[in-house]
């Protein structure tokens, strides 16, 4: 299990410079669009492919971000329901899951996805619009989304299976599963309690 467990270290390390990226996409977006705006309202200029490429960099934040996503145990669960289950039953219908819809799925999108992204890297397809953008980068970021989320599966696997055979760590714990900045807010609270106790 060592060998498998460092493999899922350095999937979890190469999704997290992913995630960080995408952290600096968000901004990107966010500029580039204010700026979009100011010139429009201000000099009444406009530009699709500054409309385009917000839009390139939003579909990059979503599809590139989603294997950090499921690193950081952030995507949607029915708490109330999983609260009740045990750590081993959470476990078990997480193995379920990644290997009975989240491989098939990233699987069939990869294999739909890719002739789209070939045939507009081959034909130079453009977007339609005046002074749009040419497509194949925004096409190539669905194979690429789901490829590192499906690598970020294999890690989750690895960690999920590890638990229940292995005796890992329960990454699905509330207490594994809390950002780091959660995790600062808790014993800064904790601090100041502590203070106000001293006082008293």
């Amino acid at each position: 299990m060592t060998p498998l467990l460092s493999l899922s270290r350095l999937i979890d390390k190469i999704t997290t410079g992913i995630g960080k990226l995408t952290m600096w996409l968000i901004l990107a977006t966010t500029l580039i669009s204010a700026g979009n705006a100011i010139v429009r309202k201000i000099f009444n200029v406009s530009s699709n492919g500054l409309l385009e490429i917000q839009w390139y960099l939003f579909a990059a934040v979503f599809l590139m971000g989603a294997g950090y996503g499921f690193l950081k145990n952030s995507h949607v669960r029915i708490d109330f329901i999983s609260s009740r289950l045990s750590a081993r039953t959470r476990n078990w219908i997480d193995v379920i899951g990644i290997v009975g819809v989240l491989f098939p799925f990233c699987i069939l999108s990869i294999v739909l996805s890719w002739p789209l992204f070939t045939n507009a890297l081959a034909t130079g397809e453009m977007s339609q619009n005046a002074g749009g953008l040419i497509r194949w980068p925004a096409y190539s970021l669905i194979p690429l989304g789901f490829s590192l989320l499906a690598m970020q599966g294999v890690s989750e696997l690895i960690k999920r299976l590890a638990f229940l055979f292995g005796g890992g760590v329960d990454v699905l714990s509330h207490e594994e599963s809390e950002s780091d900045e959660a995790k600062h807010l808790k014993e800064l609270e904790a601090l100041a309690a502590r203070k106000l106790a001293g006082e008293h």
